[in-house]
């Protein structure tokens, strides 16, 4: 063996030596969440409490960034476009899987972000105004369908919106004559029912639960597969007899393709540890939010469901956006 040999096999082994160090090092400096949501909502606030927790596991600061706008392409495509060093991660919800369905461009591709771990659900709640004479599902169908051609107005939060699609289930459910009135988010389709302006709605726990207590909306159905353990008193869509109709406003985490695994791995059992602890049901469960503690196999496996499940829905209602 020559000696440029000798030398360039002992740097070789230097550096396998040094590469579990080097490992072993993340995170050695503070770690970024990218929220594609303005401040104040379900996955704002999911984040931050599971943010606060992952961070004491890793004895590491993680900073809660939100980046809203184009119905989370925004936030998702600066994710997508970042450093694959493990210091970069998104937290998704159904617009990470469903954008791809309805826009006619992307930024970014979806394999440009891959799954880490979920977090958590603000179960949807289906709400009218308390001038609708219906009490339940079954009601506020029979009542929708009563009122024929002139038809329900259904406040949503733009198109592939979770509103939209809770929709377009009850639609297939029978209710044919809902009219979609799109807003720009989801507080201002609920206030269009607070007035008036429209009839009904869904929207995410922590957003109509205190409107709800108030006696400003009415509630119908928890689109969730549970009733909200906070309010246990709203029916599930699948008790009253429409497991068709089923949804929720999740939230998990997503980090740019090329992440090492060891880092994946690692960030996706502190999550687990988080989701599954006392701490963090205390913090999220009394607000209409439940903790989903999947594994990153678990995870995997419902968004691969979703994303089919929700396919055939935006292909059939003609889900785009130019």
């Amino acid at each position: 063996m020559t000696l440029a040999q000798r030398i360039a096999t002992a740097s070789a082994a230097a550096l396998v030596a040094l590469a579990p160090l080097a490992r072993a090092e993340w995170p050695d400096h503070p770690i970024k969440w990218v929220v594609p949501f303005a401040p104040g909502g379900a996955n704002d606030l999911i984040s931050r409490a599971a943010a606060e927790g992952v961070s004491k596991r890793l004895k590491q600061t993680i900073l809660v960034e939100n980046k809203p706008g184009a119905g989370t392409v925004v936030g998702s495509e600066y994710a997508a476009r970042s450093k694959p060093d493990g210091y970069t991660f998104l937290i998704a919800s159904a617009g990470t899987i469903t954008n791809s369905m309805i826009l006619k461009s992307m930024p970014y591709q979806d394999s440009d972000l891959v799954p880490v771990g979920m977090i958590a659900v603000a179960p949807s709640v289906i709400v009218v105004n308390p001038s609708v004479p219906a009490n339940n599902l079954k009601e506020f169908v029979a009542w929708a369908k009563a009122q024929g051609s002139k038809g329900v107005n259904w406040s949503t939060a733009g198109v592939a919106s979770t509103p939209h699609f809770v929709a377009e289930m009850l639609k297939d459910a029978g209710v044919d004559n809902l009219t979609i009135v799109p807003f720009k988010s989801g507080g201002e389709g609920v206030t269009a029912v607070i007035a008036g302006n429209t009839q009904a709605t869904s929207e995410a726990s922590i957003v109509v639960i205190p409107q709800i207590k108030a006696g400003k909306l009415k509630a119908i159905a928890d689109t969730y597969e549970t009733r909200i353990t906070a309010y246990n008193t709203i029916p599930t869509t699948k008790e009253q007899g429409y497991p068709g109709v089923s949804i929720g406003h999740w939230a998990g985490l997503y980090a740019p393709k090329g992440t090492p695994p060891a880092i994946l791995d690692r960030m996706a059992a502190e999550l687990l540890a988080v989701v599954k602890s006392k701490e963090f049901a205390d913090k999220l469960v009394p607000q209409g939010i439940e903790p989903a503690p999947l594994t990153k196999a678990g995870y995997m496996a419902f968004l691969t469901a979703e994303r089919e499940r929700l396919g055939k829905i935006a292909k059939k209602a003609n889900m785009q956006v130019d």
